[in-house]
């Protein structure tokens, strides 16, 4: 009898090794997707920081243009690329730095909007090939930033719910802040507002 009892409590810690094995491997499966596509989200962001300066010294070049908002584009911008500097993990791993990050390309996104309702005002700037091709690639470029962040929020979205299922939670919290839960990208504030239109 007890070497039946030896038996069946051996095959009880081999299972709970196997387990074990399994749910480590596959939160680094999961989160390995994380970060690849946190890579594609700021491979998309620094192709619109690349653009900005092109669409800046386009307007510029076109028209005598409202100084205050090139200004503002530019500050946008250069604080974007700072907080993007800042290490991808620490951004993963941080909700306050990946707010901060989220922050910054929000208000970039402000500045760039208003860039663009300003040249409104310009027809002869609107005709130039040149913003024409600019402006198409950076509204191409915000479709790739929505796109990118959504499947980023699906690999996170997976990431945790694996993370937090029982008992994988409690294998998660043995190994600290290395398997710590992934930030969502949030809505811009006032984007469940519908705009309004006026004619």
């Amino acid at each position: 009898m007890g070497k039946w009892l030896g038996l069946a409590f051996v095959a009880l810690l081999v299972l709970l090794g196997l387990g074990a094995v399994g749910s480590y491997n596959s939160l680094v499966r999961l989160e390995q997707a994380v970060d690849a596509q946190w890579g594609q989200v700021e491979n998309v962001y620094q192709r619109r920081l690349d653009l900005v300066p092109n669409l800046v010294a386009t307007v510029k070049g076109a028209a005598s243009f409202e100084q205050q908002t090139l200004t503002q584009v530019i500050e946008a911008r250069a604080k974007a690329s700072q907080v993007s500097l800042t290490a991808s993990r620490e951004l993963l791993e941080e909700p306050a730095a990946f707010q901060r990050f989220q922050q910054a390309q929000q208000n970039l996104s402000g500045a760039l909007s208003r860039l663009l309702v300003t040249v409104e005002r310009y027809p002869e700037l609107r005709a130039t090939e040149n913003f024409r091709e600019l402006q198409a690639q950076l509204e191409g470029t915000e479709n790739r930033i929505a796109v990118e962040r959504m499947r980023f929020n699906d690999a996170a979205r997976a990431f945790n719910t694996r993370r937090n299922s029982f008992p994988t939670v409690l294998f998660a919290g043995f190994f600290g802040h290395r398997f710590a839960e992934r930030p969502y990208f949030q809505a811009e504030p006032g984007a469940s507002k519908a705009p309004q239109v006026r004619f």
